[in-house]
């Protein structure tokens, strides 16, 4: 497989055209264990395909020697930009400080675990020069994942997908390779609670689909928990549907109903028969279905309303502690999104 790619990414290599700038923005939290493999496979795969490139690793406050090695590979290699938080912000926001500040006429989303194959790179810059503004990784399979993180991803995938405002590609995470168009519309898009691979189709422009076959982790361990990922597949359905809304409304009105039909009951009963109708268990069960209903539709209304509360808040989408490898300093007014830039980085 990785052979097969490797020939490809060399027949691919002379169409490179010498006035294009590739930006590859590298997320990373705690990856000592492979940050220098991927490295070495990401250098050897845009220099053998000819790219004019940069490469912007976002360290999302690690806590082992992960800046330490950035650092490092930073020195050796001026096409290599570092950047650092204060603290951890979360993998989402460290895709969008790194298309911040991306200078690139594309710019290539890839993951720093290997999981997505950098290999894929040069094929997705091919689709790209052929008139193509976003090229998305399509999962056909995924090796070394649980069937319980399976099955939840496709189902996920499946309901966001039905209830979403806009249409969003199954089984696709954020590799991808995305025009300098799109890269400039997501800048405009100032919202905390993120999810880029649906930003990315809201955008819309001409996408195309690149399938492949997802490997396993090269080293490390998953950064993303049972809990992280039912707090991004939340964010992923509040962000892109008012569906929850309006199924807390259609309970209001189903408890609506249930209500008139238990008084018509009632008065049926009284009017026909001469006795009320007996209720304590039916007023019971009533009475906690209804609170229960009530609380559930109150937490999905406040799920909304915190997170307007969190937007007018206006605080910067996340603080840099350090930047590495750039011209222009922070403090510099074409420095990228100024207003994210603004917290004291060291030189």
């Amino acid at each position: 497989m990785a052979s097969h790619l490797v020939n490809h990414m060399n027949n691919l290599s002379t169409n490179a055209s010498p006035h294009e700038m590739l930006s590859v923005v590298v997320p990373c939290y705690n990856e000592e264990a492979v940050i220098r493999q991927t490295h070495g496979r990401l250098i050897r795969v845009l220099e053998n395909a000819g790219l004019s490139f940069e490469i912007i690793y976002v360290n999302d406050g690690s806590r082992d020697r992960t800046l330490a090695i950035l650092h490092d590979l930073q020195t050796a290699d001026n096409r290599v930009r570092v950047v650092s938080f204060s603290r951890n912000f979360g993998h989402q926001l460290a895709i969008t400080a790194g298309i911040d500040c991306a200078t690139g006429d594309a710019v290539v989303l890839i993951d720093s675990d290997l999981q997505d194959p950098p290999e894929l790179i040069p094929s997705m810059v091919k689709l790209w020069r052929e008139g193509n503004h976003v090229v998305y990784g399509v999962r056909e399979s995924r090796v070394g994942e649980s069937h319980f993180k399976l099955a939840t991803a496709q189902a996920f995938y499946r309901l966001i997908n039905q209830i979403s405002d806009v249409p969003i590609p199954l089984d696709t995470g954020d590799f991808r390779l995305m025009d300098r168009r799109v890269v400039e519309v997501l800048k405009k898009m100032p919202e905390r609670d993120r999810f880029v691979r649906g930003m990315v189709s809201w955008v819309g422009f001409k996408q195309a689909p690149l399938s492949y076959a997802r490997a396993e982790r090269a080293a490390g361990e998953s950064k993303y928990p049972l809990r992280k990922m039912l707090l991004f597949a939340m964010d992923g359905v509040v962000s892109f549907s008012i569906v929850p809304l309006r199924i807390s409304t259609l309970f209001g009105f189903l408890a609506v109903t249930l209500a008139m039909v238990g008084i018509l009951y009632a008065l049926v009963l009284r009017l026909f028969t001469g006795i009320w109708a007996p209720g304590w268990t039916l007023l019971f069960i009533s009475t906690f279905f209804l609170g229960g209903m009530t609380l559930g539709c109150l937490g999905i209304i406040g799920e909304y309303v915190g997170r307007i509360y969190r937007e007018l808040k206006r605080r910067p989408l996340y603080v840099i502690d350090e930047m590495r490898g750039f011209d222009s300093s922070p403090a510099d007014d074409s420095a990228p999104r100024k207003r994210e830039l603004e917290a004291v980085a060291k030189p």
